[in-house]
C-alpha cells in the first residue's frame, strides 16, 4: 500500500534495500512536492556580481517565495537522506595502504610551509576529513574545490560565498583542463613568501615552498600536479587508490608539491556522507553495495530542485512517480538489462558521474 504524491515517495512499506533499506520516511500530505513543480516552470536563476560578491536572484514575481522553498527543499533533502540510510549496510572503506598514509603524511607536515587541500565540489562537506584542521594546527592552507565543471554555475555561487564567510581561501578548479591550477601555484608561493625572508635573515640560502596537496581518495590530487607541471609526473586515473605513495615533485625553482594518497577516516560515523562518497566515486566500490547507493541517488534527483522526477522519466523513460529508489532499479533492470539490477544500478550512477542529469551538486552550504 503507499499513498502519493507528485515526485515524493511515500510508500507505507518501502524495501529499497536488499539488505534492507526497508523504509522510506512518510511525510505528511500537506508537504508541496516541489521537486516535481518549481524547477519545471520557474526559470533558472541569474547570477550577478556586485562589490565582489556573488549573488543570486530570480527574475520572476515569486522570487523571493522560490529560492526560500529552494533552501528548504536542500534541508528536507538532507533530513530524509539521513532516514533513506539508517537501515543500510554502514559504508566503510579503511584499505591498508591508507593507515600507513596518514602516518607519513603526519610525518611530513612539519617539512610543509602550505597545505593544499583538495575536495570534491559536488560534495565539500563530505569530502572534509574530520582530523585535518587538529592536523594543520597554524599552517596556512588553501582550499580547492575541484571539478568546478561538475556542478552549476548556482551551486558555485553558493559555495564560493559560503568560504569566502567563513575566511577561508578558495580556489575552483578542474584537474582534467588545467583551469584554476595557476591560480593555485601563485597563491601557494604567495601565502609562503614569508619562508625565504625569515631564513634569509637567518643567513641561510631560500629554498623553494613547499606545499603539500591532501584529501579524499579520487577527489583529483594527482590531475592538479600533473596540470600544475604540465606533465604526468604522477599515476593519475578515475578511481579510488591509484596514488599508494607520498612523493615530492618540483614545480619551477620556486615551488615543491608534496603528492599523497588520498586519506580517510578509519571510521565513517556519517552515513550520508559516506552513501554521497559512493555517488561521486570518492570510495572504493567494495565498500558499498552498487544497487542501494543507486536507489538512494533516484530518490535524491527526484526532490533535487534543479532535476526532478521529469528529468529521469526523459533519460530512462520510466515513470518514477510515488516509487521507491529500489523499484525504479528493478524497473530499469527488467526495462535494458535482463533483469541484471547490478547493471541498472551501475548505469544510473555512471550516468549521474558523466553529467547525464545535469552537472549539480549534492550539497548545499549549511544555512
Amino acid at each position: 500500500m503507499a499513498v502519493q504524491l507528485p515526485g515524493i515517495c511515500l510508500p507505507i512499506n518501502c524495501a529499497l534495500a536488499s539488505g534492507n533499506l526497508s523504509q522510506c520516511r512518510s511525510k505528511s500530505l500537506s508537504r508541496t512536492a516541489l521537486s516535481a513543480t518549481a524547477p519545471l516552470s520557474s526559470p533558472a536563476p541569474t547570477i550577478q556580481i556586485v562589490g565582489g560578491t556573488n549573488l543570486i536572484y530570480y527574475e520572476n514575481e515569486n522570487a523571493s517565495t522560490y529560492g526560500s522553498q529552494v533552501e528548504t527543499d536542500w534541508v528536507d533533502l538532507d533530513t530524509d537522506l539521513y532516514h533513506w540510510t539508517k537501515a543500510l549496510r554502514p559504508v566503510q572503506w579503511y584499505p591498508g595502504h591508507i593507515a600507513k598514509t596518514e602516518k607519513e603524511l603526519k610525518g611530513q607536515l612539519r617539512l610543509m610551509d602550505v597545505v593544499i587541500e583538495v575536495r570534491d565540489a559536488r560534495i565539500p562537506l563530505s569530502t572534509g576529513h574530520p582530523q585535518m584542521d587538529s592536523w594543520l594546527g597554524n599552517r596556512k592552507r588553501i582550499l580547492v574545490l575541484n571539478r568546478e565543471d561538475m556542478i552549476s554555475t548556482a551551486d558555485r555561487n553558493a559555495w564560493a560565498t559560503y568560504f569566502a564567510m567563513q575566511g577561508t581561501k578558495a580556489v575552483f578548479s578542474n584537474g582534467q583542463l588545467g583551469m584554476g591550477t595557476m591560480k593555485l601555484g601563485r597563491l601557494a608561493k604567495s601565502l609562503a613568501a614569508g619562508v625565504n625572508v625569515k631564513r634569509r635573515a637567518k643567513g641561510l640560502l631560500p629554498r623553494p615552498v613547499r606545499a603539500g596537496i591532501v584529501g579524499y581518495p579520487n577527489v583529483g590530487k594527482s590531475s592538479l600536479i600533473n596540470r600544475l607541471l604540465k606533465r604526468r609526473m604522477c599515476p593519475a586515473a578515475p578511481r579510488p587508490g591509484v596514488t599508494r605513495e607520498l612523493k615530492w615533485v618540483r614545480f619551477g625553482k620556486d615551488l615543491e608539491l608534496l603528492d599523497s594518497p588520498g586519506i580517510l577516516p578509519m571510521r565513517i560515523s556519517d552515513q550520508s556522507a559516506a552513501i554521497k562518497l559512493a555517488i561521486c566515486d570518492d570510495i572504493g566500490e567494495r565498500s558499498y553495495d552498487v544497487t542501494d547507493v543507486a536507489a538512494v541517488l533516484i530518490q535524491m534527483l527526484t526532490k533535487l530542485p534543479s532535476v526532478g522526477i521529469k528529468a529521469i522519466h526523459n533519460r530512462y523513460k520510466i515513470d518514477v512517480d510515488g516509487q521507491c529508489g529500489k523499484t525504479f532499479v528493478q524497473k530499469l533492470a527488467m526495462h535494458l538489462f535482463n533483469g541484471d539490477n547490478h547493471q541498472a544500478a551501475f548505469r544510473v550512477l555512471s550516468d549521474f558521474r558523466k553529467g547525464k542529469f545535469g552537472w549539480i551538486a549534492l550539497e548545499r552550504p549549511p544555512s
